[in-house]
């Protein structure tokens, strides 16, 4: 008898060449599995590039949403995010990537502070925020690249009053590029982060040599600066604060992403979270060196009036800059580089979800088990992006609320998630420091739900429609064979060899795990004796099934051999007993080629009743659900384990 016996789960063929390419490719709760597009891992700066499609696309819109809001002290309120960024959200996240090494995220953290069904709830609606915040990323970046495309010089005026058709062609695109896969993900966003990147380096340069000519430019903005009341600085940098804050959303895709990086030298664990935290370090460093640069030099160089509504430089500071300064083929290249990014910063999105969502939702049974591969939530991903497209008119104003919830509440919750952990260290510097970091995040939180009341409301609509269709999904999936690997201890491997050797098959009596001593298990079997036709002197073995989590949805099972008075009893954890009884019984049958019999009594009471206890406690009228996993997995009734139910 061997030690592990064989899987009972058997997973159908695909019916065709279309549907197997389609499940190739999976992504499991604790890591990349093989042949899983993540289980090829990229050098970490490679991966940055796919994270800072999103991060660094930013740079397009956020220098003039700065001097829009904060005007003048526009430098001073980027200060105060970088500032942020370098001391608070980014050691947060890195704490984050070593707690979570397999790419969970900070809601792993969150899952195991509250038990059972509560925490899957939590998870669920936490998970409504993150595809919230990415969904609506994808949809929001390829409607500004669309804006970009026709406001440019070039575009046709065929395109002019076609924004949601151009940018459903954009969507379809980026759908395509993942349906290919990771790789090639990857190897287009390297060269399209590059070219952006290196573009507004050269803006820069340029600008810094145009303040150099015009040098009472600078002198007069510090004066101005010096001379605003103290009130009113501090009342515009306040403000600014919680759209600026939004530039830092590609810290928890990148955590996300953490299955992606090689761990180098370092392998294993230890070196993937070791570059994933290099990572995301370099990425701050760039980011916080742009932001500053481009704040200062837009402030500087563009009249105020220009970045209002209707403003050549409203969302467009620094294109505003690279066509004044550079001149019209340059200012060209940088649209197009900007198009390419907004366009592209989806991809991050997409990764981002594709790595985290597959991770939690399977293993609660909350969806199909194709949602574990990755082409399929591609396409789900896709349709929903065009959809949402379709509903907003590809309206850039319209989705930014829902987008800034999204991003806020993930942030927030990552905050509160590392102070819980320090605290629980004892790191009384880091609970403060992190504590803080939470009210600062909650109030840009709680400040954008009561400017942009809309966006609560689309979150609380992906929310519902997650906890709906999942509780949907497990019941539907109830029935279902989900156990894992099964693995014998010597003690249980001994009594079922025993068995076999006695009465040349296995009789198992199916007993619920009581107190009570010796006297239990005479009843029982006297019970069975009487109700079933137990043959006299078999050596049978007594099932118990422990349910310790009923909210789990499937493990593996691990089955320890006790004995109690001379009575041999296999005993198991599990979060739903049938399950976990036809599993053992399937496997039993693989591994010694005979037909176990398994005997119950019927259970008392209401078959509504106990079909809500085995939804949501893991047990209820056992002998039929029991019977019911066996048909289905077995359709032979000749190779079928043999169910006896005997009472009144």
């Amino acid at each position: 008898m061997p030690n592990r016996l064989p899987s009972p789960v058997r997973r159908p063929a695909p019916r065709n060449a279309v549907v197997g390419w389609l499940l190739r490719h999976e992504v499991s709760p604790a890591g990349p599995q093989t042949p899983s597009p993540a289980q090829r891992t990229h050098a970490w700066w490679k991966v940055m590039c796919l994270t800072g499609l999103d991060y660094f696309s930013t740079l397009a819109y956020l220098p003039g949403i700065a001097a829009l809001t904060a005007g003048a002290l526009s430098p001073l309120a980027t200060l105060v995010i970088v500032g942020l960024t370098l001391f608070g959200v980014l050691p947060m996240y890195r704490q984050v990537a070593r707690e979570s090494p397999h790419g969970q995220g900070s809601i792993a953290m969150l899952e195991h502070l509250l038990p059972f069904w509560r925490g899957k709830f939590f998870v669920l609606a936490l998970l409504g925020f993150v595809v919230t915040s990415w969904i609506v990323t994808i949809t929001l970046s390829a409607a500004d690249a669309t804006v970009h495309v026709l406001e440019s010089p070039l575009a046709p005026d065929v395109l002019e009053g076609h924004a949601v058709a151009v940018t459903v062609v954009l969507l379809v695109v980026l759908v395509g590029v993942f349906l290919l896969g990771f790789t090639e993900a990857i190897s287009l966003a390297i060269p399209v982060v590059g070219l952006f990147l290196v573009l507004n380096v050269v803006v820069i340069g340029a600008s810094a040599v145009e303040l150099a000519d015009r040098q009472g430019v600078t002198s007069s903005w510090w004066q101005l600066v010096t001379t605003t009341p103290l009130t009113t600085g501090i009342s515009d940098v306040v403000l600014a604060f919680p759209l600026l804050i939004l530039g830092l959303s590609g810290f928890e895709t990148g955590v996300s992403m953490m299955p992606l990086v090689d761990g180098g030298d370092r392998r294993g664990v230890r070196g993937r979270v070791h570059n994933t935290q290099t990572l995301l370090t370099t990425a701050a460093l760039i980011m916080s060196a742009y932001l500053l640069a481009t704040s200062l030099v837009t402030t500087l160089l563009i009249p105020p009036e220009e970045f209002a509504p209707g403003g050549e430089a409203n969302g467009r500071a620094l294109a505003y800059l690279a066509h004044g300064l550079l001149g019209e083929g340059f200012g060209t290249l940088y649209d197009i580089s900007t198009i390419l990014i907004l366009w592209f910063a989806g991809a991050s999105a997409m990764a981002g979800l594709i790595n985290i969502v597959p991770r939690y939702l399977p293993a609660y049974g909350m969806v199909p088990e194709w949602g574990r591969a990755v082409r399929p939530v591609v396409l789900v991903y896709g349709a929903l992006a065009v959809v949402l497209t379709v509903i907003f008119r590809a309206d850039v104003d319209t989705q930014a609320g829902a987008y800034a919830t999204g991003i806020l509440a993930m942030m927030a919750s990552a905050a509160v998630a590392v102070t819980i952990s320090a605290r629980r260290r004892r790191r009384r510097r880091a609970t403060a420091g992190f504590g803080l970091l939470s009210l600062a995040l909650g109030y840009a939180l709680v400040d954008n739900i009561v400017l942009h009341p809309d966006g609560i409301a689309i979150a609380a609509v992906f929310v519902g429609v997650i906890v709906v269709t999942s509780l949907v999904s497990r019941a539907a999936r109830t029935i279902e064979l989900r156990v894992g690997t099964i693995t014998l201890d010597d003690a249980a491997r001994r009594y079922i060899a025993d068995a076999l050797r006695h009465d040349g098959t296995l009789y198992v009596v199916a007993k619920k795990p009581l107190r009570g001593g010796q006297q239990r298990y005479v009843d029982k079997e006297s019970e069975q004796h009487w109700l079933n036709p137990l043959p006299s002197g078999a050596h049978e073995l007594f099932l118990e099934v422990v349910v310790d989590d009923p909210s789990r949805f499937s493990e593996d099972l691990r089955v320890h051999g006790v004995q109690v008075s001379g009575y041999r009893v296999l005993q198991v954890h599990s979060p739903a007993v049938p399950n976990a009884i036809a599993g053992i019984l399937l496997a039993l049958a693989a591994a010694t080629g005979t037909r176990p019999h398994c005997y119950f009594a019927w259970s008392e009471g209401s078959p509504v009743h106990h079909l809500l206890r085995f939804l949501f406690l893991g047990q209820g009228d056992t002998p039929i659900m029991v019977r019911e996993i066996l048909r289905r997995v077995e359709p032979d009734p000749r190779r079928r384990p043999t169910i006896h139910v005997g009472g009144g």
